[in-house]
């Protein structure tokens, strides 16, 4: 069994912010396996909304997956995850966290087991609440191409990513999302590390 959580922020105001690029990945992913958003279902039980499928890879070996939008807001990710992931007993490598990654230029992806949060509060909260950073992280970026915003003390940073991508920047977001699609199908697939070679930007 594995946990597939994408992250953002709930409600209709946040849908298209580069913040939920996570939620966005797996609306798609949904539709990709021939579903539909409406598959999630609220659990207020895990604060989050969820849905299931089971997923028989090419090695014929199937496996149920758990998607999981956490609906505690970003800061709070970990609370959701952490609920799940202790009810279904899942181990902390079968946890596979989608985000958006500012330190990642748009369009960049990286996928990796572990490591710190990189100031990303989402992530921090998961290793905070799972009390391990032992996860896989799909990194996906959207690091603007103006200086200003890579200082981390300036505030415009964090307007930056709770606002909308750009019209210049939708067709590589779009692309991102489909790749993060693939990476994940391959993931299940052949394992994380062919993806990695696979799909990490160089």
């Amino acid at each position: 069994m594995k946990l597939i959580a994408g992250l953002g922020n709930p409600g209709i105001k946040h849908e298209k912010t580069r913040h939920n690029l996570g939620f966005m990945v797996l609306d798609a992913l949904m539709k990709d396996f021939g579903s539909s958003e409406e598959n999630f279902k609220v659990e207020k039980k895990f604060k989050a909304e969820i849905a299931e499928i089971n997923w028989k890879s090419k090695k014929g070996t199937p496996e149920k997956i758990i998607f999981v939008k956490p609906q505690t807001y970003m800061n709070e990710s970990g609370i959701a995850i952490s609920l799940i992931a202790k009810f279904y007993k899942i181990k902390e490598k079968d946890i596979w966290i989608i985000h958006d990654e500012i330190d990642l230029p748009l369009g960049a992806m990286k996928i990796r087991m572990g490591g710190s949060s990189a100031g990303h509060k989402g992530v921090e909260s998961i290793i905070e609440h799972l009390g391990t950073e032992k996860f896989w992280r799909f990194r996906l970026g959207i690091g603007p191409q103006h200086e200003k915003f890579h200082d981390k003390k300036l505030k415009p940073i964090d307007n930056f990513v709770i606002g909308e991508f750009m019209e210049s920047e939708k067709g590589k977001a779009r692309e991102m999302i489909k790749r993060g699609i693939k990476a994940v199908k391959d993931g299940l697939d052949e394992g994380l590390e062919k993806a990695m070679n696979r799909f990490n930007t160089k």
